[in-house]
């Protein structure tokens, strides 16, 4: 199947500081992308990585099977909605409409018209008068209409309020089901990429922690409640991503591909939340393990 975003050993780096490294990745086309992880993580540095907005100081990325950003043609292949929904302040609707259709040699004049008059947006009104809701819905409809082959989306309505936020997504829904193209979403929302995402990508301190289409990822991770027990007790083929103990009482995040039939586990499915939130656990195996032992 044709990648729509494929990065081998990907890696930016700000002076000393990698801002994303070791990143390889290969997402196929016709899927709903979460990029989810705690603030600082690499997230933006990726989605600018691959629309060309930055260059790697590492590793190798292309976009739709070609560097980004390298020719008009391949920019015009790829729609960017950036942070805070960027729009003009001073300029109308209509004066954004316009513009998109002058900018982009697939513009899809008679959609952007449509969807501005379904959202109830005034071709005169001044984007600087529009609500925070409103501007996003604008910033989406210019994505939109440029017709791409894969819409990258940076955080789009992590200032927006929850009936913004729902509104937004669900116009990203219909028109992902009309138009059939690929979306790359950021977000530490976890709640609306649930909703909305089928492939999911975790990043943590620059690195690419887990990637793969939600349903897959769900089947093969489990929570492991029992007697207390040292990680390295564990079969060989279950990985451990996170690990809490009590006293008396373990509880870890494995993955694993094989039955779990040790009876002395209750072996509970975990939401796409949970899945995050266990691969965000910053504390290294090691770490866990000497835990477990000083408190023995």
């Amino acid at each position: 199947m044709t990648s729509v975003l494929r990065a081998q050993g990907l890696g930016k780096r700000y002076g000393k500081r990698w801002a994303l490294r070791e990143c390889t990745i290969d997402i196929p086309a016709g899927h709903v992308v979460g990029l989810v992880g705690p603030n600082g993580a690499g997230k933006t540095t990726l989605l600018k990585l691959a629309t060309g907005q930055l260059q790697p100081t590492a590793g190798g990325i292309t976009v739709l099977g070609a560097p980004p950003g390298g020719t008009p043609a391949q920019l015009a292949r790829v729609g960017f909605v950036a942070q805070d929904t960027p729009v003009y302040a001073g300029l109308t609707v209509a004066d954004h409409l316009r513009a998109g259709a002058r900018l982009n040699p697939r513009w899809d004049a008679a959609m952007a018209s449509e969807r501005v008059a379904e959202l109830g947006l005034a071709p005169a009104h001044r984007a600087g008068k529009l609500s925070g809701g409103e501007r996003a819905q604008l910033a989406l409809t210019l994505g939109l209409a440029k017709r791409p082959e894969l819409l990258i989306l940076d955080e789009p309505v992590a200032s927006l309020d929850p009936l913004a936020r729902r509104e937004f997504l669900q116009g990203l829904m219909e028109a992902t089901v009309a138009h059939e193209f690929s979306v790359v979403l950021s977000s530490h929302l976890v709640s609306d990429l649930e909703r909305i995402c089928d492939y999911l990508i975790v990043l943590v301190d620059s690195r690419v922690r887990v990637a793969g289409e939600v349903d897959w990822l769900l089947a093969t991770h489990h929570r492991l409640t029992g007697p207390r027990r040292d990680p390295e007790r564990l079969p060989a083929d279950q990985h451990v991503v996170s690990a809490r103990h009590t006293d008396r009482q373990s509880t870890f995040v494995v993955r694993t591909d094989a039955p779990i039939h040790d009876p002395s586990w209750v072996v509970t499915q975990l939401s796409m939340e949970d899945l995050v939130l266990a691969y965000m656990d910053k504390r290294p195996a090691a770490e866990r393990r000497t835990a477990l032992e000083v408190q023995r």
